[in-house]
């Protein structure tokens, strides 16, 4: 039995920097041991089919393997087929009246509490508005995530300190949950 995932990379192919070719990651996967390898863009997105159900140990292992291959570290999420499925439908914002680039959800490697986010005063950003989800943040942008000063306050060190993240426009959300379904 195996199981359908996501690995989620933060931060690569980004103004030419941290270069990870798609194709070379289909690859790396492949000598992973893993199945059914495709990727979406270049930013780091890619799905497969692995008989492991630690999603902790597979982006370990594909941290450690990125490392070894391409000289630089770079921090990857895996995340099943299911969570992924989850974490759409439990969208807090109406997601089928929104274009992409106005929805953007971040996943993180842990639950984090509200608390981390209190010294926010929402109301400062508005109309601009966020909700915690399971290991996930929801962030309704309406004018895109390049204008938004929501996003920038909820990527601060303060509040982002010990987390592992990385953020996703729901074009993207939505592209995921399609690749890892079976």
């Amino acid at each position: 039995m195996s199981t359908r995932y996501a690995a989620l990379l933060r931060g690569i192919n980004v103004s030419g920097h941290r270069r990870v070719p798609m194709a070379e990651l289909r690859e790396l996967l492949g000598e992973l041991g893993h199945e059914g390898v495709a990727t979406h863009l270049q930013s780091g997105n890619a799905a497969f089919r692995s008989a492991s159900e630690d999603e902790g140990a597979l982006a370990a292992e594909l941290e450690r393997a990125i490392e070894d291959r391409f000289g630089f570290p770079v921090d990857c999420l895996v995340r099943s087929a299911a969570y992924l499925a989850a974490v759409a439908d439990a969208c807090p914002f109406p997601a089928a009246t929104l274009e992409g680039r106005q929805l953007h959800v971040t996943y993180f490697d842990r639950a984090v509490e509200a608390a981390r986010f209190a010294p926010l005063d929402a109301e400062d950003f508005l109309p601009e508005e966020f909700r915690l989800g399971d290991r996930a943040l929801y962030l309704y942008a309406p004018d895109g995530l390049g204008r938004s000063k929501l996003a920038v306050a909820l990527g601060r060190p303060a509040v982002t300190r010990g987390l592992v993240a990385t953020s996703r426009n729901w074009n993207t959300v939505l592209k995921l949950v399609e690749m890892t379904r079976d």
